[in-house]
C-alpha cells in the first residue's frame, strides 16, 4: 500500500506536492514507482532487517539511510518486533514498514491539522515524537501492570495467607505476568535505542539543511528518549526484584511443605516401631500375659506421637 501526505489522486498517489510517502508492505510495483520518482535506492526487508550499525545509518549523496525494529502487537496482544525504515531527504521523506505501528496513525492525525508549511524534516520530527509518545504510554502501563503486581506480592489478602494451593496458583500465574511484562520491555528498550541511534544520527548528519527549530525539536526528542531508558531500566530492575521475590515466596511455601511432611514423617515412626514390635506375636514376648498389656501399649503409642510433637513446638519449628 502506498500511502502519500498531503494525499495526491485516488488512493494517495504521488503527487509533486508530497512530502511524505509511507510504503505499507509494498508491492514492488510500488516500489520500484517511488524509487524511479525520487532516484532512491528503497532498501528491502531483508535490508531492514540488518543489525550492523553501517546498515542501518547510512548517509549517500545528501539522502538518509535509517532503519530500526519496533515494536507492533498482534492482534492477540503479543509484541514482536518488526522493522522500519527511514529515507530522509531534504523535500522527501519515504518510510517503510511491514506493520502498523501506533504511532504511525498519530503522526497522520497530527499532520493533518498543521499548516501546508510542512516539510520533510517536520514529517519526520512528527513520526519520531508520535513513536516516542507511544513508547512512553506502554512503559507507563507496564509499570502500573507491575505496581499492581508487586502490591499483591507482598500485601495479600488475609484470606489467602491461609490457602496454600490457592496461594501457590496465583504465584504461578504472577509470575507469568512478570515475565511477559519483561519481555515487554526487552522489546521496547530496542525500539527506545533504535530511535536513539536515528535522531543523533540525523542530528549530525543532516545539520546543514534541518531548520533549527526542528534541531531544537530532535533535541528534546533525545532527551526524552534518555528519560525512557532510565525509566526502563528502572522497570527492568523491578522485573528481576519481582522475580526474585516470586520465586522466594513459592520456594518458602514449598519448604513449609517439606517442614509439615518430614514433622509427619518423624511423628510417624515411633508408633510404627511400637506397634510392629508388638505385632510380631512371639510366645516369649511377656506383654501378651498382662491384664491391661493392650492399653499398655496403646497408651505407649499415644505418648510416642505427643512427645515429638511437643518437643517440635517447644523449638518453635511448627
Amino acid at each position: 500500500m502506498l500511502l502519500s501526505f498531503p494525499a495526491a489522486g485516488s488512493g494517495g498517489d504521488v503527487g509533486p506536492d508530497t512530502i511524505w510517502v509511507d510504503l505499507y508492505d509494498p508491492t514492488a510495483a510500488e516500489v520500484e514507482r517511488v524509487a524511479q520518482r525520487y532516484d532512491f535506492k528503497v532498501p528491502t526487508r531483508d535490508d531492514l532487517d540488518e543489525i550492523e550499525s553501517s546498515s542501518r545509518l547510512r548517509l549517500e549523496h545528501g539522502v538518509l539511510y535509517l532503519s530500526m525494529p519496533i515494536t507492533v502487537y498482534s492482534e492477540g496482544g503479543e509484541p514482536f518486533p518488526a522493522p522500519v525504515g527511514f529515507i530522509l531527504a531534504p523535500k522527501i521523506l519515504v518510510t517503510i514498514r511491514y506493520s502498523e505501528p501506533r504511532g504511525f496513525g498519530t503522526a497522520r492525525a497530527q499532520l493533518a491539522k498543521q499548516a501546508a508549511s510542512s516539510n520533510s524534516a517536520d514529517v519526520f520530527a512528527a513520526v519520531l515524537e508520535a513513536l516516542i509518545d507511544t513508547g512512553a504510554d506502554l512503559l507507563e502501563q507496564m509499570g502500573s501492570d507491575l505496581a499492581g503486581i508487586s502490591k499483591r506480592v507482598f500485601r495479600p489478602k488475609a484470606e489467602d495467607l491461609n490457602r496454600i494451593a490457592r496461594t501457590n496458583r496465583e504465584l504461578r500465574a504472577m509470575l507469568t505476568q512478570v515475565g511477559n511484562t519483561g519481555e515487554h520491555l526487552s522489546y521496547s528498550r530496542e525500539t527506545i535505542l533504535g530511535l536513539q541511534r536515528i535522531i543523533g544520527f540525523t542530528c549530525d548528519s543532516a545539520c546543514d539543511w534541518i531548520k533549527p527549530e526542528i534541531q531544537a525539536r530532535l533535541t528534546t526528542a533525545r532527551h526524552d528518549l534518555a528519560s525512557l531508558a532510565d525509566f526502563e531500566a528502572h522497570l527492568s530492575g523491578k522485573v528481576q526484584f519481582l522475580l526474585d521475590a516470586i520465586l522466594g515466596f513459592i520456594n518458602t511455601d514449598q519448604n513449609d511443605i517439606f517442614k509439615v511432611l518430614t514433622i509427619v514423617s518423624v511423628v510417624g515412626i515411633p508408633p510404627t516401631l511400637i506397634a510392629s514390635m508388638y505385632g510380631m506375636n512371639f510366645h516369649n514376648m511377656p506383654e501378651y500375659s498382662w491384664v491391661w498389656g493392650y492399653q499398655y501399649v496403646l497408651g505407649l503409642i499415644a505418648l510416642s506421637i505427643i512427645l515429638p510433637i511437643a518437643w517440635f513446638k517447644w523449638r518453635g519449628w511448627w
